[in-house]
């Protein structure tokens, strides 16, 4: 009862922080929680360490944005269109991946991940270093003008919401017990006669075609798509995000996206509030260093925090019964 509230709650926020933020900025932080939470069904209920999400995020957003904009397909059919190739490439790229174990299995999804790099990079219907502009965002239903970024902003939300309960469905099912027993102890899944190589596949498919949606819903967001959403870097970016928020939990990926998307987008605001009081001038230039204050908080998360933010509040919570109840 208390999760449900909790998610009522943070619904209702949702609902009205547009009109206190910037929508464009909320919807790109929902794009990019979505793409967390899809890479946290993997690794944090899975155990798989994928280090190639990029490929299904930018992979999908390409995709989408070269439906939209030169097949001239509706909004609708153009997400669709990115989550099955998205899904597609998870499908090849997990066949080949699951046969080999820990840091093995992260490399070949590494590899591969950086040849399709390599093919969006030459491939002419990408735009190649200038990416896919113009992007158009069309309408819902053929009826709702998406062109207002209110308006947008609800979809993005519904998107977000729909792909967030369908990985908490998928955790709580018994297929997500599976998941949790492979990443457990996976010799005693396969000696309780479970297939864990078909059930690791379906869980890679389902976390690609995920972080598929999340890519091809940021394409429309923000309308342009570069390669910068299928480099290494995006992977390492999503790992950051997970193990920062709480990996294996649920909202910690979310918690983990809104720090790091904020921090990418406000530092520079917040360096020169700083200065402004401090009257150092030296913070006016911290926007510059966003990749420095990102990895300085990943270094303390993985010192004070192992079980990353919303882990460790989690873990707080549990003790405080106990403690209370042992004063006594």
């Amino acid at each position: 009862m208390n999760k449900k509230v909790g998610y009522a709650i943070a619904v209702a926020a949702a609902l009205a922080l547009p009109f206190f933020v910037y929508p464009v900025f909320l919807m790109k932080v929902l794009c990019f929680a979505l793409f967390a939470c899809a890479f946290n069904l993997l690794i944090g209920f899975t155990g798989l360490l994928s280090f190639g999400h990029a490929a299904f995020f930018g992979g999908a957003g390409y995709v989408a944005g070269h439906a939209l904009k030169v097949w001239g397909m509706p909004f609708e059919l153009g997400l669709v269109a990115g989550v099955v190739v998205a899904a597609l490439i998870g499908l090849l790229m997990g066949s080949l991946a699951i046969r080999r174990q820990g840091i093995y299995f992260t490399m070949i999804t590494l590899a591969l991940a950086q040849m399709l790099f390599f093919v969006f990079l030459q491939a002419p219907f990408t735009g190649g270093e200038d990416g896919l502009q113009g992007v158009p965002r069309g309408k819902l239903l053929g009826i709702v003008d998406l062109g207002n970024d209110l308006t947008l902003y609800y979809v993005v939300l519904a998107i977000f919401i729909a792909g967030f309960a369908l990985i908490v469905r998928t955790v709580h099912s018994p297929f997500g017990q599976v998941l949790k027993a492979v990443k457990e102890n996976e010799p005693r899944a396969i000696s309780l006669g479970y297939d864990t190589d078909k059930y690791k596949l379906l869980a890679f498919v389902l976390s690609a075609s995920l972080a598929g949606l999340a890519g091809a819903t940021k394409t429309v967001v923000l309308g342009f798509e570069t390669l910068t959403d299928v480099h290494w870097s995006m992977s390492g970016l999503v790992v950051l995000m997970t193990l920062v928020g709480g990996l294996g939990t649920l909202t910690g990926p979310i918690v983990g996206a809104v720090l790091i998307i904020a921090l990418e987008n406000k530092l520079g605001e917040l360096g020169n509030l700083i200065a402004s009081i401090s009257g150092i001038e030296w913070f006016r230039s911290i926007g510059e260093s966003v990749t420095i204050v990102t990895g300085f908080i990943f270094i303390i998360c993985v010192l004070a925090f192992r079980r990353g933010i919303v882990g460790e509040l989690g873990a707080l919570f549990k003790r405080a019964p106990a403690g209370s109840g042992a004063a006594h």
